[in-house]
């Protein structure tokens, strides 16, 4: 069984993005009460689980059709003390709703992953406004640097859209110096598709399928640059790494954990030097020594002190 779990916090959403078609098939956005997202969480810690990744349409809304907005900033501390979990992770967070109060929560609770997912989906001021959202490169800008100051090593990882109808060359170049000084982590980037039943679907000024390729192929390349050279910052860097499992490869065996700012499945991983002393389920400390694309290297402590 896998260290690490997900603990549905939500379903639904309120918010209307006009490429997005989850609010009407799964409805508005409803919380789950903190009682049974606890009770789940120690269950869990009692299968094993040692990491627990807290997921909804948009995490940052969590408690507020309880009447609580700031819910999660209370509940966090309460499932970092559940015995036997090592970290507690909030993916899907969204950049309008950050509130000073989740940012320390999120930056300074012992067990809580400094981990920002933020959904930003693009930069450009007028793109967003088409899709209904809210920001730009400098706002954005200033919440990474914000988070930052808290935390330096926080991880930031988030998706973006290209190609969405009325975008121009000068809405992709401001995308690209968002980009260029976010330092982000990992970066997913899809081409805009119509997707049926979003407000999307009835708007002009489609771009051909030609251009959103190319813009694609273009902003992929160059998230993959980035994030290879954010991986490149964090040689020298102390990690809590949680060991998920051992591979086997052409030399042997082969130890592969994640560390905070790397959530399961969609951000890179941890390969260590040797897999020695680790196993499955173990929290350890190491240090990053190496990278492979946005893969890091590692060597954990106990043998790199033995080594001295």
């Amino acid at each position: 069984t896998s260290p690490v779990a997900s603990v549905k916090l939500a379903s639904g959403c309120d918010r209307r993005c006009s490429f997005c078609a989850i609010p009407s098939f799964r409805g508005s956005f409803i919380s789950r009460r903190p009682s049974d997202v606890l009770q789940e969480t120690r269950w869990l810690a009692e299968q094993g689980v040692k990491e627990v990744m807290l997921v909804s349409e948009n995490n940052t809304s969590y408690g507020k059709d309880l009447g609580d907005i700031r819910l999660l900033e209370t509940l966090l501390p309460e499932l970092a003390d559940v015995d036997g979990i090592e970290r507690i992770r909030v993916s899907y967070l969204q950049p309008a709703e950050m509130r000073p109060g989740l940012i320390d929560v999120l930056t300074s609770t012992p067990k809580v992953a400094p981990y920002f997912d933020l959904s930003f989906q693009h930069s450009s001021p007028s793109v967003l406004r088409t899709m209904r959202r809210f920001g730009d490169t400098d706002r954005f800008l200033e919440l990474l640097d914000t988070i930052r100051s808290k935390a330096p090593e926080a991880g930031a990882r988030s998706n973006f859209i290209v190609g969405f109808p009325g975008e121009t060359e000068a809405d992709l170049a401001e995308l690209e110096r968002f980009l260029t000084g976010a330092r982000l982590d990992a970066i997913g980037v899809f081409g805009y598709s119509d997707e049926e039943g979003t407000e999307a679907v009835g708007y002009e000024n489609k771009l051909d399928a030609d251009t959103i390729a190319e813009r694609l192929a273009h902003i992929s390349q160059l998230a993959e640059e980035l994030t290879s050279q954010r991986a490149e910052e964090r040689i020298g860097e102390t990690l809590q790494v949680l060991v998920e499992s051992i591979e086997s490869d052409e030399d042997g065996e082969v130890a592969i954990g994640r560390a905070a700012h790397q959530a399961p499945e969609t951000d890179g991983q941890v390969v260590f030097t040797t897999r020695e002393g680790l196993v499955p389920g173990r929290m350890v400390e190491a240090k990053a020594v190496g990278t492979e694309g946005v893969d890091l290297v590692a060597e954990h402590h106990e043998l790199a002190e033995a080594a001295r």
